[in-house]
């Protein structure tokens, strides 16, 4: 399937690492700072979303995800494009704040 590199696209890390020693919390921790510096917003807890312009992006930003992975754990990253993010659909109980929105952020060059 043919994707073009200027369609925007939103990547999702979901991520279950350990913290059940000191330095597996610490790995977790620096992980978790590494998606935050990438421009990634959380979601629910283990679960991150980042706007990117293009494919072109993604696949970078993917590159340093993979070359930042803790020792230990799984991650996985989806990628979906702006209108299939747009489709989510969110639900919450009465007790719960409303989740943020998401950015409306447009990457320059």
């Amino acid at each position: 399937m043919f994707r073009s590199p200027y369609l925007s696209v939103w990547l999702i890390a979901l991520f279950d690492l350990p913290t059940d020693t000191p330095d597996a919390r610490k790995s977790y921790a620096v992980f978790r700072k590494h998606l935050l510096s990438q421009g990634f917003t959380m979601l629910q807890y283990s679960v991150y979303a980042r706007y990117c312009s293009g494919e072109d992006k993604a696949k970078i930003i993917r590159r340093r995800i993979r070359q930042s992975l803790p020792p230990d754990g799984e991650v996985r990253v989806i990628t979906l494009t702006d209108t299939q993010y747009g489709k989510m659909q969110i639900f919450h109980g009465k007790l719960r704040q409303p989740p943020d929105k998401a950015p409306l952020q447009v990457e320059m060059f």
